[in-house]
């Protein structure tokens, strides 16, 4: 199995900025690992302090992003995991997560993370077949 990674822009340069150890995406044998990553606003790299809610839709649209830059979508992926600094906010995280996996979710954890270096609420990280 060859191990690739792929840079997927603009997240990769913002992780270069802050010298972050880790790539956005790697792809081997017939899988596609994306990292979990705070909520970047991709306009200006930084991220982005909003609500839960728009919190959740900007990671699950940077999964998206990674995903297609890979060569795949959403509906490949197998499993998520959710890691959120509160269960109070299940039901928030939940009802926006369910916009973007209408059909036949993939398989799922929500995990509650003590508090992040930065301020956000939310990671996601995914494996997808390709």
């Amino acid at each position: 199995m060859k191990r690739e990674v792929i840079r997927v822009e603009p997240l990769s340069t913002f992780l270069d900025r802050r010298q972050a150890p880790v790539s956005v995406v790697v792809r081997g044998a017939s899988y596609v690992h994306v990292s979990g990553l705070p909520p970047f606003d991709l306009a200006t790299g930084e991220i982005a302090e909003v609500p839960i809610e728009r919190q959740t839709e900007l990671v699950l649209e940077q999964m998206k992003l990674c995903l297609e830059t890979a060569g795949t979508s959403m509906e490949n992926v197998l499993k998520c995991n959710v890691y959120c600094t509160t269960p109070e906010k299940f039901g928030a995280v939940n009802a926006i997560y369910a916009r973007y996996f209408p059909k036949d979710p993939p398989a799922r954890i929500f995990i509650t993370v003590p508090s992040w270096f930065g301020p956000f609420d939310i990671e996601m990280d995914c494996i997808a077949a390709i």
